[in-house]
């Protein structure tokens, strides 16, 4: 580990205030709660640049007429329709 350091200045009061409390919560040193967050950031950061996005399913956004939406619909209310006899 490199020992490097780092200031940071000009954080929202909020945000210093959470850090503090949440040091004092864990009973952890305020950079070691900005590490942490660090830490969390870079692996928010590294799934998203490695989530793929898939574009295979694109033609069909937005492509059903009020007719097909009415005929969807009435297969959806079909189906939530409750068989007494199963209940007894």
């Amino acid at each position: 580990m490199i020992d490097q350091s780092v200031t940071i200045t000009h954080l929202d009061q909020a945000v210093t205030e959470w850090i503090e409390g949440e040091a004092q919560r864990t009973g952890q040193s305020v950079e070691a709660i900005v590490r942490w967050l660090l830490v969390q950031g870079m692996e928010v950061a590294r799934h998203q640049g490695t989530a793929q996005r898939y574009h295979d399913l694109d033609d069909l956004a937005g492509t059903w007429s009020a007719a097909d939406a009415v005929v969807f619909q009435q297969a959806l209310d079909d189906m939530n329709q409750l068989d007494p006899t199963l209940w007894q």
